[in-house]
């Protein structure tokens, strides 16, 4: 049987703000996420879901949730949200809307859960860790324990989302504080499942940057509203004010992945 491509836009760290003139680095955050909606909408491909890869908003306060509940609900399409640092699990419960979807934590304080679409299976994993590693991730055991149940060898093609980059990145100021810090174990659990498991896609850096490891694609996203900097040597971060913000358009076909990176022109509310 002939497998149908699926198509997803990837979206992440759209870091809304408590009041509609919210800015990080200067920049306001509501426009931009009204603005990738807006893009999305009107993209000539329909795409059959949306993933947000974390940090939703930059502080978790009803205000700022209410105000990203009602941008991204004007969504043609379905939109699907992974827990970032900067969010909490009960909140995107309470506020959001997802598509259809499969609880797969064995502890309901995770958002950990799966979804299938047209033969493609999709698991999004939390890794926050506590907030002393902030913002470093980490996976609990239970994190891992599903991770293992769901990377096996056989079984339907596996996409896996997740906020946190799981290799180091060749950035000092990143690799000292961005990544998941069992990463490598995360990974080694994912290479039963290498020859199906048709990419990891991840935010949190605010930048496109993709990785291949072993056979596995590991593929970020910039930032819906500013950019970090990070040349290998960089000591410490900073906002790059050059690149504008982005989205991926992602092609899931029966024998290869592409991913589309996309810019946009930064909007600013008067």
């Amino acid at each position: 049987m002939t497998q149908d491509p699926v198509y997803f836009v990837h979206i992440s760290d759209t870091h809304i703000g408590p009041t509609a003139d919210y800015a990080l680095n200067g920049h306001q955050a509501l426009p931009a996420a009204q603005r990738i909606v807006e893009i999305i909408n009107a993209l000539p491909q329909r795409p059959d879901f949306v993933i947000h890869t974390g940090d939703i908003v930059t502080d978790p306060s009803p205000e700022a949730y209410r105000l990203a509940a009602e941008t991204f609900a004007q969504l043609d399409v379905p939109i699907y949200y992974v827990c970032g640092n900067h969010d909490t699990e009960r909140d995107i419960r309470h506020y959001f809307e997802m598509g259809p979807h499969d609880d797969a934590a064995d502890d309901p304080a995770y958002l950990s859960y799966t979804f299938d679409v047209r033969g493609f299976h999709f698991l999004v994993i939390d890794a926050r860790g506590p907030a002393e590693i902030d913002p470093q991730g980490r996976l609990t055991d239970s994190q891992l324990e599903l991770l293992a149940r769901e990377a096996t060898v056989e079984g339907p093609p596996l996409v896996l989302f997740i906020h946190y980059p799981v290799h180091p990145l060749n950035s000092i100021w990143m690799d000292q504080n961005m990544l998941i810090q069992n990463g490598q174990l995360l990974h080694q659990t994912l290479l039963p499942a290498r020859r199906r498991l048709r990419g990891v896609f991840y935010g949190h850096v605010h930048q496109h940057m993709q990785t291949m490891k072993d056979g596995i694609l590991y593929s970020s996203v910039a930032s819906a509203v500013s950019q970090f900097g990070a040349w290998p040597n960089d000591l410490t971060t900073y906002y790059d004010n050059e690149h504008r913000p982005g989205y991926a358009f992602v092609h899931l076909l029966p024998d290869r992945t592409l991913v589309h990176q996309h810019t946009f022109v930064r909007p600013e509310m008067a």
